[in-house]
């Protein structure tokens, strides 16, 4: 809008329309072209609006329904859902915006086609998947609750604090207009539970560190939910408590003799416990037994002495077998030359690997190889004792 002496003028585009007001009342809606006022007083303003895809004040839309019906029928689409009722807005057949109950707002129609859908979300809790197409349920304003639930979970309705329905995998949106709608998620693969180090008394007084690993898994989402606030606290203090009961009734020397009974009274005690608590559980095993330095320093002298005997006690076998078996071939040689004459050739041959260089000297007396090997490993039958 420009002021030229005594004129008034102001130029309105197609997309565009204006407000002529004299003496700050409306008095013309303007359409798209120049228009031009003689006003030698200054008593006219045009105030020029965008009219296409957008909004107009709630306020604005109001006053001018009741001043000028007739206009605001033709140029306005004012939306007011009522208590439990929501709107979507589709401006040229795209929705656009959710108005929420009990709140106005009004859209330009003049150029743009409105269609105002009402949904009574006090009778439909799930949002059915035509509307949930149109609207983002992200800037629904708290109007719509979402998730996602994937295929090795369950989810789990609850309404106003209520647990009304268990949901299967997939994508679930619901109204939250005048209720408390919350989407919970259950994971029902196995979770592995690592119980960490705590330290025991033994029935012999000996304090121990025991770490355990156990596996669980929901198997029933809606008793889970509704028995414990976090069911995998409640499974590591049951474990510990079954770790103690374990192990605070036996000596030191019955736990490491029986590791694999700690582990069966630890898994039933907690298996009886989980059933109510919807969970169960899967394998459970001690990971790691800490003994205090000094009883861990005593037990590795026993185990060394322990290893040292055995040692002993196999040596003396083999050297019992050997000398048996020495005794057995004495015994052999005894009553057979020829076996004696083959032993003595072992021996020479043992000998020969071992030399470097042989000399044979066939004089004064000397009779070569054949009196090296007569001479070199001879039995005197006259000189052995016992035979005549």
């Amino acid at each position: 809008m420009s002021r030229l002496s005594f004129w008034t003028t102001a130029i309105v585009r197609d997309d565009e329309r204006g407000f002529l007001r004299r003496d700050g009342r409306f008095a013309k809606l303007l359409p798209p072209g120049r228009f031009t006022e003689f006003d030698p007083l200054g008593q006219s303003s045009v105030e020029i609006v965008k009219v296409v895809r957008t909004e107009i004040a709630p306020e604005t839309a109001l006053l001018f329904a009741r001043a000028e019906p007739d206009l605001a029928d033709e140029h306005f689409a004012i939306v007011r859902p009522g208590p439990g009722e929501v709107a979507i807005v589709s401006l040229d057949g795209e929705p656009k915006h959710l108005v929420l109950p009990n709140t106005t707002r009004a859209f330009w129609k003049t150029v743009t086609a409105v269609d105002v859908e009402l949904i009574d979300t006090t009778s439909e809790l799930r949002v059915e998947k035509r509307y949930l197409d149109k609207l983002d349920a992200t800037r629904a304003g708290g109007a719509i609750a979402t998730a996602v639930v994937d295929a090795h979970e369950a989810g789990l309705l609850f309404v106003d604090g209520v647990l009304t329905e268990r949901l299967g995998p997939g994508r679930h949106a619901f109204w939250s207009v005048g209720r408390n709608v919350r989407i919970a998620k259950v994971d029902l693969r196995p979770q592995p539970l690592e119980v960490t180090a705590q330290e025991i008394l033994t029935k012999d007084r000996v304090g121990i560190r025991v770490t355990l690993t156990a596996f669980t898994r929901i198997v029933d989402p809606e008793k889970a939910a509704l028995a414990s606030g976090d069911v995998n606290a409640t499974l590591y203090r049951l474990v510990q408590f079954a770790i103690r009961e374990a192990v605070a009734g036996r000596t030191l020397d019955e736990i490491l003799a029986a590791r694999h009974t700690v582990d069966g009274e630890v898994r039933a005690y907690v298996t009886n416990r989980a059933g109510p608590l919807g969970a169960e559980i899967g394998e459970i095993g001690v990971k790691d037994m800490i003994l205090p330095g000094d009883v861990r320093e005593l037990l590795n002298k026993v185990v060394e002495a322990e290893r040292l005997a055995k040692a002993n006690v196999i040596r003396r076998q083999e050297e019992t077998a050997a000398t048996r078996s020495l005794l057995n071939t004495a015994k052999l040689m005894e009553n057979n030359p020829l076996l004696l004459r083959l032993k003595e050739l072992e021996a020479l041959e043992k000998l020969v690997e071992k030399v470097g260089r042989i000399d044979l000297h066939a004089g004064n007396g000397a009779n070569g190889l054949d009196a090296l090997l007569s001479n070199l490993y001879r039995l005197s039958q006259d000189a052995a004792p016992g035979q005549s």
